[in-house]
Parts: structure tokens; sequence; C-alpha cells
């Protein structure tokens, strides 16, 4: 591998930077809506806006619903998934394109991960998950067996969802929340066991 270009000069760009170079992209650069101005993020250089963009490409935009307009509007459905060293995955789980699988995450058997997800810090995914399109699972969240998880949803950091339970699309689930009952599409619940706020 050489060369790779990641839009999002964020803080989630250099995770996304960082686990690059871990899977063995010799030369990380960043697109951003902020060059000119600046051409350096971290370590790395910027090399242009978003629209010159070239391939291989991957988005690392943390908000859920930006990074699914990116993937549409500059056709990442090929986009390759990073996974970081220290991520333990099962040889069963399934994944999508421009899937990032950072550092100390546990992906368990059976596992359907979507495209453009992000399973953040040490999170963990047992068996029988599906994870669908631009979900983002926050630094140690723990999701039980056979959860379900929709489209650009968001759970937070330490969440915990018990198992079969289904958040549905575009849902947040708050930071620390204890998941004991499916959540609708568009909801936000907080709390233990959590409710809708």
């Amino acid at each position: 591998m050489s060369r790779l270009f990641i839009i999002g000069a964020g803080g989630h760009g250099k995770v996304a930077a960082d686990t690059a170079e871990a899977a063995g992209y010799t030369d990380v650069v960043f697109l951003d809506h902020e060059w000119p101005r600046r051409t350096k993020h971290g370590q790395w250089q910027i090399a242009g806006a978003p629209d010159s963009a070239r391939s291989p490409l991957f988005c690392a935009v943390g908000a859920n619903d930006t990074r699914a307009r990116l993937f549409d509007e500059f056709d990442l459905y090929d986009s390759p998934t990073l996974i970081g060293s220290g991520a333990i995955l099962s040889p069963s789980v399934t994944i999508g394109a421009g899937t990032l699988i950072v550092a100390g995450s546990i992906v368990n058997a059976d596992t359907r991960i979507g495209r453009g997800t992000i399973l953040n810090t040490a999170c963990s995914v047992d068996h029988d998950c599906v994870l669908e399109d631009f979900v983002h699972v926050s630094p140690g969240a723990r999701l039980a067996g056979g959860v379900r998880v929709g489209p650009e949803s968001w759970i937070g950091i330490g969440a915990v969802i018990k198992e079969g339970i289904r958040i549905g699309a575009g849902a947040m689930v708050a930071a620390g929340a204890v998941v004991v009952n499916d959540v609708e599409d568009g909801a936000r619940v907080a709390g233990v066991p959590a409710k809708r706020v």
C-alpha cells in the first residue's frame, strides 16, 4: 500500500490517519475545506480541498449524516476499510466499504457492519449484531449479542446495549446509558435504564 487521501482534517481524521498508517499506508494526505489556509494537520499534509479528491479516498468525518452525504457526493462505495492494530475481529464478521475499526475494538461472530461505520476505541460488539450504514459506536460502548443498530445512529461513550435490542435509524444513545428496551427511529435516550429525553 502507498498513498491514501482522507477527507476531513478534524480529530476523527487523526485517528483514521494513525489507523491507516498502522494498516500499511505510507503516505497519508488530508483533503479539507480549510485548505489553503491550513496546510498541516498534526504530522500530515493537507493537500487540497475535498473537490480535488483522488483515489484511494477515505471519509473521516465524525458526523454520521455528513459522512453519508459525502459517500454519495464522492462515490466512496469502494473506499478501503481501516482496521486498527489490536482490534479483534471474528473471521465471520462482514464489513462494508469505508468503515473504520479503531484499536482495541472487539467484534464477535457473525456480526454485519455496514458502510462508513465507525467502531471507536475499545468498543465491543458481540455475536450476531447488525450495524447498518454510517453508525458510530463510541469509545468503550458495549453491544450484547443480537443488537441491531439502524443507519446513522450514534451510541455514546460507555453506553451498554442489552442483547436483542433494536436501535432505530438516526437514534442517539447518550454516554453511559444502559439500554434495556428498543429505541425508536430518531429518538434520544439517556440514563440507567435509558429513557427517551
